[in-house]
């Protein structure tokens, strides 16, 4: 089954007049990398939500926005009098001249003049946080099957392309042979006292050297095992991607050893949709 690693999800609940807002995106790499921006009232359980990402995520360059939005009015705002009085005291010695005012205005923007009350984070409160969390990765999970479903039909294309375009390649392959041979015989006509004998010998190891059959059995076996990994195995991103080099190595065997304008032509069609499946590889799980 195909995953793409390009997802998105978004989840928000209301927990005692809060509302938690979580969203979750990701682009493909090669390993699994948070980007985690907490608020500072949940940053004790970042540890537990990095957990959750990393075990449901598995791969990818991820990022996560918690986000807090207060609904109901309530009095979290401590100002430090003491404090603002003592500022205001210095102020006034530093620069006796001057309203009363213009050095409370000063003193509030000094450090700990106005702070805030934050309650404790609750069990209560923190359950909710993670079930806001699954849900925004059932979310993400969901997107990701529906491009993993997109990339299969590509990847499914493009692996259908080359298993044809290698079918096209038989009718040429006695063609070339036969064309080589002639060649060689019409130079030959050219020379007098040429050993036959020799010469069939070396068109046998010309004709070996241009044999494709190998390359064409490989190339087949290549292309069904890639269908097989993509549609049976979980998280086959990699394995994709390794199968895919192999696919590589025998088109580019078979385009060396061609020696025909056709099947060259052929194999520029095959290494043109190969060239997407590694394009799209990148992308799976």
């Amino acid at each position: 089954m195909i995953l793409s690693m390009t997802g998105f999800g978004r989840a928000e609940d209301v927990f005692e007049g809060k509302k938690i807002t979580i969203d979750i995106k990701s682009l493909n790499s090669k390993s699994f990398d948070l980007n985690i921006k907490i608020p500072l009232r949940y940053k004790e359980k970042e540890f537990e939500i990095r957990k959750i990402l990393n075990d449901r995520i598995i791969r990818g360059k991820v990022d996560c926005y918690v986000n807090i939005e207060n609904l109901e009015e309530s009095n979290d705002v401590k100002i430090n009098k003491n404090l603002i009085d003592s500022y205001i005291k210095e102020l006034k010695n530093i620069a006796s001249d001057g309203p009363d005012f213009e050095y409370l205005k000063m003193a509030v923007r000094l450090p700990d003049a106005i702070s805030s009350r934050p309650d404790e984070l609750t069990e209560g409160e923190w359950e909710a946080l993670a079930k806001i969390v699954n849900n925004a990765v059932d979310r993400f999970e969901e997107f990701r099957r529906t491009e993993g479903s997109i990339l299969h039909e590509e990847l499914n294309r493009n692996i259908q392309n080359i298993d044809k375009y290698l079918g096209e390649v038989i009718p040429f392959e006695e063609e070339r042979i036969v064309s080589v041979k002639e060649r060689y015989q019409k130079s030959l006509k050219e020379f007098e006292n040429v050993d036959e004998t020799r010469f069939y010998q070396e068109m046998a190891y010309f004709t070996e050297k241009l044999d494709i059959s190998e390359e064409k059995v490989r190339l087949t076996q290549h292309l069904k095992y890639y269908k097989e990994v993509m549609d049976n195995e979980s998280f086959n991103g990699k394995k994709l991607g390794f199968i895919s080099q192999e696919i590589g190595r025998e088109i580019n065997t078979l385009g060396s050893k061609a020696n025909h304008a056709e099947i060259q032509k052929l194999v520029v069609m095959m290494k043109d949709d190969l060239e997407k499946i590694k394009e799209q590889t990148l992308n799976v799980l």
